[in-house]
């Protein structure tokens, strides 16, 4: 006999699960009912993440990645008060939404639109404000892949090696025959799966060794990141086709390690952070040997996760300086085979690519994403002029539950701009 399928979760709202409303972390001290902790998992969880993606620092080691000594790099405001009314119809639903309402949507913590270099639009809620950092997760692996991309560009990096010429403890794992190009572009054949609703995936396996998640009693398995890479196998060939696994990301920052001899945070911020004229300090996770998460542990602020978004619109330059080389960034926005993407299944991306740890659209205005769980992006729309930055909470991981209401409203909004400029 069949059994009767189990309803979906019933999950609060967006405003209904907003971290002032429900007290999260409030008293001194707070009360035991209201505590976010990384030990019982609660700041992974739905509704404390909320007020956790706004908390990185209070609940996990962090080093910093410094802004540096010079000015900020000013956005000029020329806020508009009709964006809110923004329409555009969800992906797969025959009933319009507007962008006002697709914040909601998609418990967003905040929200930054430049246009043509300055704020049109900007928004925060839950526990985010101008001043407070917020996790990126997966938009970090934009950042890395655009330091391999730079290393690659100045003759350091050869993309065509393979990992093990520049990272021989790797030899042994499925990383060691795979080409640098190859993990930067995530076409590797690993035995890793990233499905967030397995408790069996691999990702949780990294997760426990990189200390991203807390280790259950009598834990015995890899002690960090390092010893974690060792241990993936291969499965498949390489260079076949494009399949999202974060381990690639961590991979490659160990190549760059050892090819700079510098950490990932001396990295971003000699590289990028000092140089955008950034307003705040970032900072990054670290696993128990101070081994920076590359895959996801960058924490900045809205405003100058746009900063970065609006330095590649602007084809590598910031502050009258050329922060990424110009070839670099025409190479991400080339993007990658589109053939290699298809057999990842994401149906809400028909027609992308992936490459250096960018999401590319190949759509005629050839915008290009960073993309994280829950919710982060930066939507970048050369033809439009426009840098979208968003933080958030969703209770879902994976974007294919985000892209509905995200997607065709960043497209919307690109072209409103252009048509009411």
């Amino acid at each position: 006999m069949t059994q009767p399928a189990k309803p979906a979760p019933e999950f609060l709202n967006a405003l209904e699960s907003d971290p002032r409303t429900m007290g999260w972390m409030d008293g001194a001290p707070p009360p035991e009912a209201k505590r976010v902790r990384f030990a019982d998992g609660s700041m992974m969880a739905f509704p404390q993440n909320r007020w956790a993606n706004s908390h990185y620092r209070e609940l996990v080691p962090t080093k910093v990645v410094a802004r540096g000594h010079g000015p900020v790099h000013p956005l000029p405001r020329a806020e508009r008060q009709d964006l809110d009314a923004v329409r555009f119809f969800p992906i797969g639903v025959a009933q319009e939404m507007t962008w006002g309402q697709s914040l909601l949507a998609n418990y967003t913590d905040g929200i930054v639109v430049l246009h043509r270099g300055q704020i049109v639009f900007e928004r925060y809620a839950g526990a985010l404000d101008a001043d407070t950092p917020h996790i990126a997760f997966s938009v970090t692996k934009s950042f890395i892949g655009t330091i391999a991309e730079c290393l690659v560009h100045e003759g350091a990096l050869d993309d065509a090696a393979t990992v093990a010429h520049y990272v021989p403890e790797l030899a042994g794992s499925a990383f060691g025959d795979a080409t640098v190009r190859e993990v930067m572009d995530m076409t590797t054949g690993l035995q890793y799966s990233e499905v967030y609703t397995d408790p069996q995936a691999e990702i949780w396996s990294h997760a426990r060794a990189g200390g991203l998640i807390a280790r259950p009693p009598g834990y015995q398995g890899p002690d960090n990141f390092y010893e974690f890479l060792q241990t993936v196998e291969k499965q498949g060939a390489h260079g076949a086709h494009f399949s999202y696994k974060t381990v690639n990301t961590d991979a490659l920052g160990w190549i760059i390690r050892r090819v700079t001899g510098l950490s990932l945070a001396q990295n971003l911020s000699q590289r990028i952070w000092s140089r955008l004229g950034a307003e705040h300090d970032a900072y990054i996770t670290v696993d128990t040997a101070g081994t920076e998460f590359a895959g996801g542990g960058l924490n900045t602020t809205l405003r100058d996760l746009a900063r970065f978004g609006e330095m590649m619109r602007n084809g590598g330059r910031a502050m009258g300086q050329q922060v990424v080389p110009q070839a670099v960034v025409d190479g991400i926005c080339k993007g990658a085979d589109p053939a290699k993407f298809v057999s990842a299944g994401y149906h809400t991306l028909p027609g992308w690519s992936y490459r250096s740890m960018w999401w590319v659209s190949h759509n005629p205005h050839g915008a290009y994403m960073a993309r994280g769980i829950h919710g982060q992006a930066i939507y970048i729309d050369p033809v439009a002029e426009m840098v979208i930055a968003r933080y958030g909470s969703h209770h879902i991981a994976g974007n294919l539950g985000i892209d509905p209401h995200s997607l065709p409203a960043y497209h919307a909004m690109a072209l409103h701009l252009m048509q009411s400029a």
